[in-house]
């Protein structure tokens, strides 16, 4: 129960200074934002992987309980 904050850490995708959200309902069109907190993210590296290269993104740890971020890989 100690260390819980740990498996809130997760990856996230930024793009020129934005964070992914996900997909706009009903469309295929990208929803960004400024912030780290309203991003996806996802514990799979595949999938951020994925995800990254689609849209041209960089991968990030990020964990907003301890409010920190650093590059993936």
């Amino acid at each position: 129960m100690k260390n819980d904050y740990k498996k809130k850490t997760g990856l996230i995708i930024r793009k020129d200074g934005e964070y992914l959200v996900g997909t706009i309902l009903y469309s295929t069109d990208l929803r960004w934002s400024w912030s780290p907190f309203d991003a996806w993210i996802t514990r799979s590296r595949e999938e951020a992987r994925k995800v990254a290269r689609k849209v041209g993104g960089e991968i990030l740890l990020f964990n907003p309980v301890l409010r920190q971020m650093k590059e993936a890989e």
